[in-house]
């Protein structure tokens, strides 16, 4: 009887020479995607359910889909390394890791270019950078640990860039006209679905009503 053959998730499953401190660290930026879509999207939408959080993520979530369709159409080979790290079954054009990094650093860009976000506009600068060094380090990473060849990985970058930023003009030229509805939706109120894209600084917001809330309690104690 002939034994089937096995095929792994690899998800999580990175590989890199041992006693390589470099390949190492790369090892871990290749997870980076990984880390944003489950520690901080789902994380985003427990905590914060912000719809331009939630378009930003079904964004991700589509150009995914099509870095799928395309590297199924098209069926290019990943490098000869690929059999050292059992991976010569899947194709490597274009590189997802990539596109989904670049895809990120885009829209977030665009975001905090338009004064959305949680922070100053100081520290949007600072994360702004981290975000974009992250992209190129888990670039840098897929060709290091031989993944992708570099054709490959800056077809990833630039896919990642023109979706992001065809996905962030749709949301937000279009798609945020719609967001009050969404609020006001049976799933909306069900869930706290909001949006707060219209205040500069959500957490000076938050942490000045938070502030104030908490002097009228202990005020109306008082009274009582």
């Amino acid at each position: 009887m002939a034994t089937p053959s096995l095929k792994a998730v690899t998800l999580t499953h990175v590989r890199y020479q041992k006693g390589d401190q470099l390949g190492h660290f790369l090892a871990w930026v290749s997870l980076v995607p990984v880390f944003i879509s489950l520690g901080g999207f789902v994380s985003h939408f427990i905590f914060r359910r912000e719809l331009q959080g939630m378009f930003f993520a079904l964004g991700l979530l589509i150009s995914q889909v099509v870095n799928e369709v395309i590297k199924t159409s098209v069926q290019q080979a990943r490098p000869e390394t690929c059999a050292l790290l059992e991976m010569c079954d899947s194709h490597g054009w274009p590189s997802s890791h990539s596109q989904y990094m670049f895809f990120f650093a885009i829209y977030f860009t665009l975001l905090t270019s338009r004064g959305i976000g949680f922070w100053d506009s100081k520290n949007n600068l600072f994360l702004n950078f981290l975000t974009w060094s992250l992209a190129l380090l888990t670039m840098h990473s897929r060709v290091y640990l031989g993944y992708h060849t570099v054709a490959q990985v800056f077809a990833g970058a630039s896919l990642g860039i023109f979706l992001g930023a065809s996905w962030f003009w749709v949301v937000n030229s279009t798609l945020f006209r719609y967001f009050p509805a969404i609020e006001e939706s049976a799933f909306g109120r069900q869930f706290y679905v909001k949006d707060t894209s219209h205040i500069r600084n959500v957490l000076k917001f938050e942490y000045d009503n938070a502030r104030s809330a908490r002097k009228n309690i202990a005020s109306n104690s008082k009274s009582d």
